[in-house]
This record gives C-alpha cells, structure tokens and sequence, in this order.
C-alpha cells in the first residue's frame, strides 16, 4: 500500500474561518503558532469541530484491497473516485496462468494477508477471473468474479473532522488489520504542522 498526499488546505484558511465569528483577523499570525492554538482550542477542546471542516485533504491510495475499499466507503462524509475494474481488468486478461506457487506475480494484483490457504484461495479466484477474461466474458459480467483481495486504488478527500474520527476508529486494534495500516500510513503522511489536530485520536 502506498499514500501519497496530494492536495491539503493552509492552515490559516481553517483559523480565517474561525475568526469570521468574533472578526479577529487582526490576531492572525498567518497560520503560525497562534492560529495553530485557535484551532486546536475551538476545534478540538471546545468541541467546535465543524470549524475542522475547512481543513481538507486528498490522498491518492494504491495498492489497497477491494475488502478494504468496502471499510471505506463507510465513512459517508469523505469523496472517493476509485479505478473502474470495468475498464481496467483487461490487464489481466493476457498474462500467464496464476498457481500457488505465484505468489510474488500474484501479488501485483492480490493484497496478501500471510494466511496460506486465504492467500492461496485468493489465487485460485484470480486464476478463475483470467480464465473468464481470455473466454470473452465483458468485463460488466467478468467483475462478479473478483476475489476481495483484488487490488484497487482511489483518490480519496476528506476533511479533517471526518479524519479525525476515521483516525480514531481505524487506528483501534480491533478494526480490520489492512485499514489500521491504511490510518496509521494517512497519519504519517500528513503535513508535520498538520499531526498535531491528529495525534490524540491515533490509538
């Protein structure tokens, strides 16, 4: 799995928005120490966090199974803009036959979760798909036949209230083994001067 940010709001648009309420423009320090504790005081200690919703980030995710694809589409108030297997699964359709033993070549398209017979099911159905593939089958029908381990990936927006809360659900050790990586990688990934409207819901 790989997270790339791609696009994140100033700061200082977030501390803007806060200060419209009382017209404090003149305290800004252009999203400096200042307006990092103005924001972090009503979006987070005050619990005024839909003051947080300027704040918004894209992320480009690759490498991520359709499973977890699922888990992500349960956080409503985020935007995702995902690789149409529709149009993509021809890839599949000229390589080589897949076995067992192929797992390396295999994982360019399966996320592999360390579980031998999962893992080697998983190939089996991959296996099942290229077969379809080569016999014709339109990709509109072929796709029914995607293992959950398929590999996909998606632009993903969000803002910063919703991460918080996707943070701090996802991040628990009892939700799914992939979307904890996936929490803890966004975590990482974020501007450094960002982390700290993060840190406390990262379990």
């Amino acid at each position: 799995m790989t997270v790339t940010l791609h696009h994140h709001t100033p700061l200082v648009i977030c501390s803007d928005a806060i200060r419209t309420c009382w017209q404090s423009f003149d305290k800004s320090d252009d999203g400096g120490e200042k307006d990092r504790e103005l924001i972090d005081r009503v979006g987070n200690k005050f619990k005024h966090a839909s003051t947080l919703e300027h704040l918004v980030y894209t992320f480009y995710i690759k490498g991520i199974s359709r499973a977890l694809l699922q888990e992500l589409a349960r956080h409503r108030m985020a935007s995702l803009s995902v690789k149409s297997t529709r149009y993509t699964l021809k890839e599949l359709k000229n390589e080589d036959s897949f076995n067992t033993k192929d797992r390396q070549r295999a994982s360019k398209y399966l996320v592999m979760t360390d579980v031998e017979m999962v893992d080697d099911m998983s190939i089996v159905a991959l296996e099942n798909l290229r077969l379809i593939l080569k016999n014709g089958i339109s990709n509109d029908k072929a796709k029914y036949c995607l293992p959950e381990s398929y590999k996909t990936e998606l632009t993903w927006t969000i803002n910063a209230r919703s991460l918080q809360n996707f943070i701090g659900l996802r991040s628990d050790k009892a939700a799914l083994w992939e979307i904890r990586d996936l929490a803890n990688i966004l975590y990482q990934t974020l501007p450094e001067d960002h982390k700290y409207l993060f840190t406390d819901y990262l379990k």
